[in-house]
């Protein structure tokens, strides 16, 4: 890397200007990374990343939001593992605000807004209430007629209780430990552990219930068992949702952001789309009612389009028009660029301005994850490579005698023909079959299990990547990268050959070429 003025140069840039020159667009099939000296080993490297301004990851993995492919289950395992999550949009907004309320309350070391319960309720509505919504807790507040905490009522308490007509108050436990503030973690986990207390209540001065800290996630925080974990200030999961265009859609912003989501997606086909309530003047709109909210825009696949979204103040730009397995656009609208140049070109264009690139689709293996960082992205968005998994909303199939899960694109007939929120990402406004134009297909993927042994290859992968170059961190690897062009016999040559592979092996699987 070197400075002209005010402009940062890297290795990679001569390269991209020499394809750029004779008119070539690369993807990933094309292209490989140099490698150099070297003194960093996988195990060091620093996986820590950005998806937007202010959203920090673990790692550079982020599930897309498709309907198939990322609701609460997915976005609470991409968190887990360092990653993120986002809700799609194919949901009422109701729906998809109690999603991400799932995500949140998912670890709850701090809960400022807890859900609590009358004393006077009846367990076996509390119960329902609890079905009803989804909750993936048993761990409530209880009030009186004056809305004062006088119990808790815990998994314990509904266990053993034996009468579903009982209220609440006669269940629960009242023997409480409460603070008035919100002290730090680690004081919160020595007043749990010292009074056996996996609940503790926050009130104010007068007892109105101001938080709960719940022991089991302050453990995992304060003990660092879940330092992989992607979680926010107060100790919950980050989890992101997408949403669309319109006025209509404020409601999304707005339901999701009271139940704390961390960073919202303006997910459109084209993302640099001008007029009434077109990607631009919605990022421009939400930006003035929620300016500390972070924004990432997609898709777009060039540069000046980059530099539109920045000028525009956006947190975060999502690139990647028509890479995706079941994604149709380039042949069906005849437009788009190879993922590699697309994900360069749109880097550089907002290079120095602090603004995360997304690369969104096309990853077919680990090593194209470097790859797609070393072009400049800050993370990557994969879809079918989670899909398929225990984690991805949909049943397990059996089709010929072996087990599958649906996958489809947002752009796919059926997708359209169930969601106007999908036909609105494509700018269709019919909803007629005979009248919607599809961009996308749909069909299966075998059933892959679940999603945390996928992402640790696909990291192992990565980490090994950044070892060949020398980068050890996120950062050093967009520094460092440098490329060559491959041919179509050097990529034939990349993969096995000459050989009848009897073993799997969890980390390939030859694609159709």
């Amino acid at each position: 890397m070197k400075r002209r003025g005010n402009a940062v140069e890297y290795k990679k840039d001569k390269f991209f200007e020499k394809m750029d020159r004779i008119g070539l667009a690369l993807s990933y099939g094309d292209v490989r990374l140099r490698t150099g000296q070297s003194n960093v080993t996988p195990g060091e490297v620093d996986l820590k990343t950005r998806f937007s301004r202010n959203v920090p990851l673990n790692c550079p993995i982020v599930s897309s939001p498709m309907d198939t492919v990322t609701e609460h289950k997915m976005a609470i395992e991409m968190a887990k593992l360092g990653g993120l999550g986002i809700i799609h949009r194919a949901l009422s907004p109701k729906e998809q605000a109690l999603e991400v309320a799932r995500v949140k309350f998912y670890l709850n070391g701090l809960i400022k807004k807890p859900i609590c319960v009358k004393a006077e309720e009846k367990v076996e509505n509390i119960l329902r209430m609890i079905e009803e919504k989804g909750f993936l807790f048993r761990s409530f507040p209880v009030l009186d007629s004056n809305g004062r905490v006088v119990g808790i009522l815990t998994n314990n308490d509904f266990e053993f209780c034996a009468d579903l007509q009982a209220t609440a108050g006669e269940i629960m436990s009242k023997d409480l430990i409460t603070v008035n503030e919100y002290p730090p973690l680690e004081s919160v986990f020595e007043i749990m552990r010292k009074n056996k207390k996996k609940v503790l209540p926050v009130v104010d001065r007068d007892g109105f219930p101001t938080g709960m800290f719940i022991y089991s996630d302050i453990k995992r925080i304060v003990t660092g068992s879940s330092t992989a974990y992607n979680v926010d200030a107060n100790g919950n999961l980050r989890v992101g949702a997408a949403i669309g265009v319109g006025e209509a859609e404020l409601e999304r912003v707005e339901l999701c952001l009271k139940k704390g989501v961390d960073v919202v997606v303006i997910d459109t086909a084209h993302g640099d789309s001008q007029g009434v309530y077109s990607t631009l003047e919605m990022l421009k709109e939400i930006k003035k009612i929620y300016p500390n909210l972070d924004l990432v825009v997609g898709n777009i696949s060039e540069a000046e389009s980059a530099k539109r979204l920045a000028d525009a103040g956006v947190d975060g730009i999502k690139v990647g028009q028509g890479p995706g397995s079941i994604c149709t656009t380039r042949i069906v609208a005849g437009v788009g660029c190879p993922q590699v140049t697309a994900v360069y070109d749109c880097a550089k264009a907002v290079r120095g301005t602090g603004i995360p690139i997304c690369a969104d689709g096309g990853i077919e293996y680990s090593g194209d994850i470097p790859i797609a960082i070393g072009a400049g992205a800050e993370t990557v968005m994969l879809g079918n490579m989670l899909s398929g998994t225990l984690e991805s909303p949909g049943e397990v199939i059996m089709r010929r005698g072996f087990p599958v899960k649906k996958y489809r694109g947002m752009g796919s007939l059926g997708a359209m023909e169930k969601s106007k929120a999908s036909r609105e990402r494509y700018g269709q406004v019919a909803d007629a079959k005979d009248k919607l134009v599809p961009e996308g297909v749909e069909g299966v993927v075998p059933f892959k299990g679940p999603v945390e042994p996928i992402v640790f290859q696909l990291l192992g992968g990565l980490r090994s990547g950044m070892g060949y170059v020398g980068a050890a961190t996120i950062v050093e690897l967009k520094e460092k990268a440098d490329f060559r062009r491959i041919s179509r016999a050097g990529l034939s040559e990349s993969h096995p050959h000459g050989i009848t592979i009897t073993e799997d092996v969890p980390n390939y699987e030859r694609k159709g070429d």
